[in-house]
């Protein structure tokens, strides 16, 4: 899947999000009480942020592993299987969670 391709997925399923918009024209992402929270990286893969229960779950039952940006594993993030990304109301969901989740921490 092309890096646009992957953008496409992500702009669908984080419009399905009413608390939050898509940011940024270079590197996607989304963000929100002063962390970020879901990004695609350079190498056109997505990585969503999500508290260690969740993070433990998912990759438990995805083939996926920890998401890296810049050469540097993102604490928190897993990294969203490419079977997913065509997925659009299930990667809002996993979208929705990361919001809920950053909402919960101390603000920034």
């Amino acid at each position: 899947m092309s890096y646009d391709d992957v953008v496409q997925c992500y702009d669908q399923a984080a419009a399905l999000c009413k608390d939050f918009n898509r940011k940024g024209k270079t590197m996607p992402y989304t963000s929100a009480n002063g962390y970020m929270f879901s990004l695609v990286n350079k190498e056109g893969q997505l990585g969503i942020r999500l508290p260690k229960e969740d993070q433990k779950a998912f990759l438990a039952s995805n083939d996926s592993g920890p998401f890296l940006s810049h050469g540097a594993t993102m604490r928190d993030y897993v990294l969203i299987p490419e079977s997913m990304l065509n997925k659009t109301e299930e990667l809002a969901g996993y979208l929705k969670k990361a919001f809920d989740f950053v909402m919960s921490l101390p603000k920034k």
